[in-house]
Protein backbone atom coordinates (compact mmCIF):
# COMPACT_ATOMS: atom_id res chain seq x y z
CA UNK A 1 0.00 0.00 0.00
CA UNK A 2 1.65 3.65 -1.17
CA UNK A 3 1.46 5.84 1.35
CA UNK A 4 0.01 9.41 0.64
CA UNK A 5 1.68 11.02 3.28
CA UNK A 6 5.05 10.12 1.85
CA UNK A 7 6.63 13.44 -0.13
CA UNK A 8 6.74 13.62 -3.39
CA UNK A 9 10.59 13.68 -5.11
CA UNK A 10 11.24 16.96 -6.90
CA UNK A 11 11.24 16.85 -10.35
CA UNK A 12 14.97 17.53 -11.31
CA UNK A 13 13.89 17.74 -15.33
CA UNK A 14 12.15 20.64 -14.91
CA UNK A 15 14.02 22.15 -11.97
CA UNK A 16 16.84 22.27 -14.52
CA UNK A 17 14.47 23.58 -17.17
CA UNK A 18 13.33 26.55 -15.24
CA UNK A 19 17.21 26.86 -14.26
CA UNK A 20 18.23 27.25 -17.68
CA UNK A 21 15.56 28.97 -18.48
CA UNK A 22 15.78 32.14 -15.60
CA UNK A 23 19.28 32.08 -17.04
CA UNK A 24 18.77 32.28 -20.81
CA UNK A 25 16.91 35.13 -19.48
CA UNK A 26 18.84 37.06 -17.20
CA UNK A 27 21.83 36.55 -19.68
CA UNK A 28 19.72 37.84 -22.29
CA UNK A 29 18.77 40.95 -19.94
CA UNK A 30 22.29 42.00 -19.22
CA UNK A 31 23.45 41.88 -22.58
CA UNK A 32 20.74 43.90 -23.87
CA UNK A 33 21.40 46.32 -20.99
CA UNK A 34 25.44 46.20 -21.88
CA UNK A 35 24.45 47.37 -25.32
CA UNK A 36 22.49 50.16 -24.51
CA UNK A 37 24.81 51.33 -22.37
CA UNK A 38 27.52 50.96 -24.94
CA UNK A 39 25.38 53.39 -27.58
CA UNK A 40 23.67 55.62 -25.10
CA UNK A 41 25.63 58.47 -23.92
CA UNK A 42 25.21 59.01 -20.43
CA UNK A 43 23.92 62.69 -19.42
CA UNK A 44 26.52 62.77 -16.12
CA UNK A 45 27.96 60.95 -13.87
CA UNK A 46 31.39 58.80 -13.60
CA UNK A 47 32.42 57.05 -16.24
CA UNK A 48 33.31 53.34 -15.82
CA UNK A 49 37.29 53.24 -15.85
CA UNK A 50 38.43 50.96 -18.70
CA UNK A 51 38.30 47.10 -18.08
CA UNK A 52 41.92 46.10 -17.27
CA UNK A 53 41.65 49.11 -14.41
CA UNK A 54 38.57 47.74 -12.39
CA UNK A 55 38.87 45.76 -9.33
CA UNK A 56 36.99 42.49 -8.84
CA UNK A 57 34.04 44.63 -7.25
CA UNK A 58 33.69 47.27 -10.33
CA UNK A 59 33.57 43.99 -12.96
CA UNK A 60 31.11 42.42 -10.95
CA UNK A 61 29.26 46.06 -10.79
CA UNK A 62 29.57 46.76 -14.63
CA UNK A 63 28.57 43.58 -15.23
CA UNK A 64 25.67 43.33 -13.38
CA UNK A 65 24.22 47.24 -13.41
CA UNK A 66 26.12 48.42 -16.81
CA UNK A 67 28.60 50.56 -17.61
CA UNK A 68 28.60 53.97 -17.52
CA UNK A 69 29.95 56.15 -21.01
CA UNK A 70 29.58 59.75 -20.16
CA UNK A 71 28.92 62.12 -23.10
CA UNK A 72 32.36 63.21 -24.81
CA UNK A 73 32.48 67.08 -23.93
CA UNK A 74 35.32 69.68 -25.40
CA UNK A 75 37.00 71.64 -22.44
CA UNK A 76 40.33 72.13 -24.65
CA UNK A 77 40.23 73.86 -28.00
CA UNK A 78 43.07 74.46 -30.28
CA UNK A 79 43.45 78.17 -29.21
CA UNK A 80 44.89 75.93 -26.06
CA UNK A 81 47.52 74.80 -28.44
CA UNK A 82 48.26 78.10 -29.68
CA UNK A 83 46.62 77.50 -32.86
CA UNK A 84 44.08 79.81 -34.46
CA UNK A 85 40.62 78.33 -35.18
CA UNK A 86 36.84 78.98 -36.80
CA UNK A 87 34.21 76.96 -35.14
CA UNK A 88 31.64 75.39 -37.92
CA UNK A 89 28.85 73.64 -37.87
CA UNK A 90 27.78 71.36 -39.98
CA UNK A 91 23.92 70.54 -41.09
CA UNK A 92 22.76 67.31 -42.10
CA UNK A 93 19.38 65.32 -41.92
CA UNK A 94 17.89 64.99 -38.04
CA UNK A 95 20.88 68.11 -36.60
CA UNK A 96 23.96 68.97 -36.94
CA UNK A 97 27.55 68.63 -36.50
CA UNK A 98 30.23 70.89 -34.52
CA UNK A 99 33.47 70.88 -36.56
CA UNK A 100 37.27 72.85 -36.02
CA UNK A 101 38.43 74.59 -38.50
CA UNK A 102 42.47 75.33 -38.19
CA UNK A 103 43.68 77.31 -41.04
CA UNK A 104 47.47 77.41 -42.31
CA UNK A 105 48.55 80.51 -44.23
CA UNK A 106 50.69 78.29 -46.72
CA UNK A 107 48.05 74.55 -46.62
CA UNK A 108 49.16 71.43 -48.48
CA UNK A 109 45.86 70.68 -48.28
CA UNK A 110 43.32 69.60 -45.79
CA UNK A 111 43.32 66.77 -43.66
CA UNK A 112 39.82 66.01 -41.89
CA UNK A 113 40.18 64.69 -38.60
CA UNK A 114 37.95 62.11 -36.70
CA UNK A 115 38.05 60.79 -32.77
CA UNK A 116 37.35 57.84 -31.39
CA UNK A 117 34.61 55.46 -29.48
CA UNK A 118 33.40 57.74 -26.98
CA UNK A 119 35.69 60.87 -27.27
CA UNK A 120 35.46 64.08 -28.82
CA UNK A 121 37.26 66.24 -31.13
CA UNK A 122 39.49 67.52 -28.38
CA UNK A 123 41.14 64.18 -28.24
CA UNK A 124 42.60 64.91 -31.53
CA UNK A 125 44.74 68.39 -30.65
CA UNK A 126 48.09 66.24 -30.03
CA UNK A 127 47.49 64.94 -33.68
CA UNK A 128 46.07 68.19 -34.90
CA UNK A 129 48.95 70.33 -33.77
CA UNK A 130 51.70 68.06 -35.48
CA UNK A 131 49.46 68.03 -38.64
CA UNK A 132 49.38 72.21 -38.21
CA UNK A 133 53.08 72.27 -37.97
CA UNK A 134 53.82 69.63 -41.48
CA UNK A 135 51.97 72.19 -43.13
CA UNK A 136 48.21 71.36 -43.46
CA UNK A 137 44.81 73.04 -43.13
CA UNK A 138 42.52 70.93 -40.35
CA UNK A 139 39.06 70.16 -39.77
CA UNK A 140 38.20 68.51 -36.30
CA UNK A 141 34.84 67.07 -36.60
CA UNK A 142 32.43 65.85 -33.47
CA UNK A 143 30.83 62.58 -34.40
CA UNK A 144 27.07 62.97 -33.77
CA UNK A 145 26.10 62.30 -29.96
CA UNK A 146 29.27 63.71 -29.11
CA UNK A 147 31.20 67.01 -27.66
CA UNK A 148 29.60 70.05 -29.80
CA UNK A 149 27.63 67.78 -32.21
CA UNK A 150 23.95 66.95 -31.86
CA UNK A 151 22.21 63.92 -30.41
CA UNK A 152 22.98 61.31 -27.38
CA UNK A 153 24.23 58.15 -29.09
CA UNK A 154 26.82 55.88 -31.39
CA UNK A 155 26.25 53.51 -33.25
CA UNK A 156 30.36 52.58 -33.76
CA UNK A 157 30.99 53.67 -37.02
CA UNK A 158 27.58 52.93 -38.32
CA UNK A 159 26.06 55.94 -38.68
CA UNK A 160 29.27 57.84 -38.06
CA UNK A 161 30.14 56.92 -41.99
CA UNK A 162 27.35 59.40 -42.88
CA UNK A 163 28.93 61.79 -40.04
CA UNK A 164 32.27 61.28 -42.15
CA UNK A 165 30.43 61.50 -46.02
CA UNK A 166 28.55 64.54 -44.94
CA UNK A 167 31.89 66.53 -43.72
CA UNK A 168 33.72 65.46 -46.76
CA UNK A 169 30.96 67.34 -48.92
CA UNK A 170 31.06 69.92 -46.56
CA UNK A 171 34.72 70.58 -47.29
CA UNK A 172 34.44 70.14 -51.05
CA UNK A 173 32.12 73.09 -50.83
CA UNK A 174 34.29 75.56 -48.34
CA UNK A 175 37.58 74.63 -49.74
CA UNK A 176 37.09 73.83 -53.45
CA UNK A 177 39.77 71.99 -55.25
CA UNK A 178 42.11 71.18 -52.24
CA UNK A 179 43.29 68.12 -51.46
CA UNK A 180 42.05 65.83 -48.78
CA UNK A 181 42.98 63.38 -46.31
CA UNK A 182 41.09 61.49 -43.84
CA UNK A 183 42.60 61.19 -40.13
CA UNK A 184 40.13 58.38 -38.38
CA UNK A 185 41.62 56.75 -34.95
CA UNK A 186 40.00 53.72 -33.20
CA UNK A 187 36.21 54.20 -34.31
CA UNK A 188 36.93 56.71 -36.47
CA UNK A 189 39.39 54.84 -38.68
CA UNK A 190 36.35 52.32 -38.85
CA UNK A 191 33.72 55.63 -39.90
CA UNK A 192 36.04 56.41 -42.19
CA UNK A 193 36.62 53.14 -43.71
CA UNK A 194 33.17 52.46 -43.75
CA UNK A 195 32.01 55.88 -45.80
CA UNK A 196 34.55 55.38 -48.41
CA UNK A 197 33.42 51.53 -48.76
CA UNK A 198 29.33 52.26 -48.53
CA UNK A 199 29.29 56.24 -48.79
CA UNK A 200 30.99 56.63 -51.97
CA UNK A 201 33.46 59.29 -50.73
CA UNK A 202 36.42 59.89 -52.73
CA UNK A 203 39.72 61.56 -51.11
CA UNK A 204 43.33 61.32 -51.82
CA UNK A 205 44.43 59.67 -48.79
CA UNK A 206 43.35 57.74 -46.03
CA UNK A 207 45.42 57.51 -42.57
CA UNK A 208 43.42 54.51 -40.45
CA UNK A 209 44.93 54.54 -36.54
CA UNK A 210 44.11 51.35 -34.78
CA UNK A 211 40.86 50.21 -36.58
CA UNK A 212 39.27 46.81 -35.49
CA UNK A 213 38.32 44.54 -38.15
CA UNK A 214 34.78 43.21 -37.30
CA UNK A 215 32.66 44.61 -34.44
CA UNK A 216 32.05 41.46 -33.17
CA UNK A 217 35.78 41.13 -32.31
CA UNK A 218 36.64 44.60 -30.72
CA UNK A 219 33.11 43.80 -28.38
CA UNK A 220 35.14 40.07 -27.94
CA UNK A 221 38.25 41.97 -27.02
CA UNK A 222 36.26 43.89 -24.23
CA UNK A 223 34.96 40.70 -22.52
CA UNK A 224 38.75 39.17 -22.66
CA UNK A 225 40.32 42.28 -21.11
CA UNK A 226 37.65 42.08 -17.92
CA UNK A 227 38.60 38.51 -17.57
CA UNK A 228 35.22 36.69 -18.89
CA UNK A 229 34.54 34.12 -21.75
CA UNK A 230 34.14 36.01 -24.86
CA UNK A 231 31.18 33.49 -26.23
CA UNK A 232 28.20 33.65 -25.80
CA UNK A 233 27.98 37.68 -24.11
CA UNK A 234 29.86 39.39 -27.05
CA UNK A 235 27.55 37.59 -29.23
CA UNK A 236 24.33 38.74 -27.79
CA UNK A 237 25.64 42.21 -27.11
CA UNK A 238 26.09 42.53 -30.79
CA UNK A 239 22.81 40.91 -31.72
CA UNK A 240 21.07 43.13 -28.84
CA UNK A 241 22.96 46.23 -30.21
CA UNK A 242 21.75 45.60 -33.68
CA UNK A 243 18.14 45.07 -32.66
CA UNK A 244 18.01 48.65 -30.71
CA UNK A 245 19.95 50.49 -33.59
CA UNK A 246 18.49 49.38 -36.65
CA UNK A 247 21.38 47.64 -38.26
CA UNK A 248 23.18 44.59 -38.52
CA UNK A 249 25.98 44.70 -35.89
CA UNK A 250 27.54 41.59 -37.39
CA UNK A 251 27.84 43.01 -40.99
CA UNK A 252 29.79 46.18 -39.43
CA UNK A 253 33.28 44.94 -40.97
CA UNK A 254 36.08 47.07 -41.61
CA UNK A 255 38.00 44.26 -42.98
CA UNK A 256 35.50 43.65 -45.68
CA UNK A 257 35.31 47.97 -46.25
CA UNK A 258 38.90 47.67 -46.97
CA UNK A 259 38.28 45.97 -50.59
CA UNK A 260 36.68 48.77 -51.36
CA UNK A 261 39.37 51.14 -50.29
CA UNK A 262 41.40 52.35 -53.61
CA UNK A 263 43.12 55.86 -52.12
CA UNK A 264 46.53 55.74 -50.80
CA UNK A 265 46.13 54.63 -47.18
CA UNK A 266 48.62 54.59 -44.05
CA UNK A 267 47.52 52.11 -41.15
CA UNK A 268 49.25 52.37 -37.67
CA UNK A 269 48.80 50.24 -34.65
CA UNK A 270 49.98 50.42 -31.19
CA UNK A 271 52.34 46.70 -30.30
CA UNK A 272 50.57 46.53 -27.17
CA UNK A 273 46.87 47.18 -28.44
CA UNK A 274 44.70 44.80 -26.07
CA UNK A 275 41.47 46.29 -28.11
CA UNK A 276 42.35 45.56 -31.40
CA UNK A 277 44.93 42.80 -32.43
CA UNK A 278 47.66 42.12 -34.36
CA UNK A 279 45.86 40.11 -36.42
CA UNK A 280 43.03 41.80 -37.01
CA UNK A 281 44.98 44.60 -38.19
CA UNK A 282 46.89 42.62 -40.42
CA UNK A 283 43.26 41.32 -42.08
CA UNK A 284 42.86 44.54 -42.68
CA UNK A 285 46.16 45.74 -44.56
CA UNK A 286 45.87 42.28 -46.49
CA UNK A 287 42.84 43.50 -48.02
CA UNK A 288 43.21 47.00 -49.13
CA UNK A 289 44.14 46.68 -52.76
CA UNK A 290 45.35 50.35 -53.35
CA UNK A 291 48.79 51.40 -52.60
CA UNK A 292 49.30 51.09 -48.72
CA UNK A 293 51.72 51.49 -45.51
CA UNK A 294 51.55 49.75 -42.17
CA UNK A 295 53.65 50.72 -39.61
CA UNK A 296 53.62 49.75 -35.77
CA UNK A 297 54.51 51.30 -32.67
CA UNK A 298 56.56 49.40 -30.33
CA UNK A 299 55.24 50.03 -26.60
CA UNK A 300 51.85 51.83 -27.32
CA UNK A 301 48.42 50.20 -26.60
CA UNK A 302 44.98 51.52 -27.99
CA UNK A 303 46.00 55.15 -27.61
CA UNK A 304 46.96 58.56 -29.47
CA UNK A 305 50.09 57.54 -31.24
CA UNK A 306 51.07 61.14 -31.72
CA UNK A 307 50.97 61.40 -28.29
CA UNK A 308 53.01 58.17 -26.88
CA UNK A 309 55.55 59.04 -29.54
CA UNK A 310 55.01 62.21 -31.30
CA UNK A 311 58.18 61.74 -33.24
CA UNK A 312 57.68 58.29 -34.78
CA UNK A 313 53.80 59.78 -35.60
CA UNK A 314 55.04 62.50 -37.18
CA UNK A 315 58.15 61.25 -39.49
CA UNK A 316 55.36 58.44 -40.49
CA UNK A 317 52.63 60.46 -41.18
CA UNK A 318 54.51 63.48 -43.06
CA UNK A 319 56.44 61.45 -45.28
CA UNK A 320 52.99 59.20 -46.09
CA UNK A 321 51.08 62.90 -47.26
CA UNK A 322 54.07 64.81 -48.88
CA UNK A 323 53.84 61.39 -51.27
CA UNK A 324 49.98 61.35 -52.13
CA UNK A 325 48.40 64.83 -50.55
CA UNK A 326 50.57 67.71 -51.00
CA UNK A 327 49.67 70.03 -53.48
Amino acid sequence: MIDKHRRKRPNWRKLLLLLLLCGFVLLNGIAWMQAWAMTHYAPGGERTAKPEALSLSGKVRAILGGVTVTRPTNSHTPADLGLQYEPRTIDMEGGYLEAWFVPHLEARGLVLMFPGYAESKESLLPSASALHGMGYNLLLVDFRGAGGSSGGETTLGVSEARDVARSVEYARVQWPGEPIALYGVSMGAAAVMRAIAAEGVQVEAAILEGPFNRLLNTVRNRFQSMGLPATPGSELVVFWGSVQQGFNGFEHNPEEYAASIKCPTLLLRGMNDPRVTLDEVRSIYARLPGTKQFAILEGAGHELLATYSPGWWESEVDGFLQKYVTQ
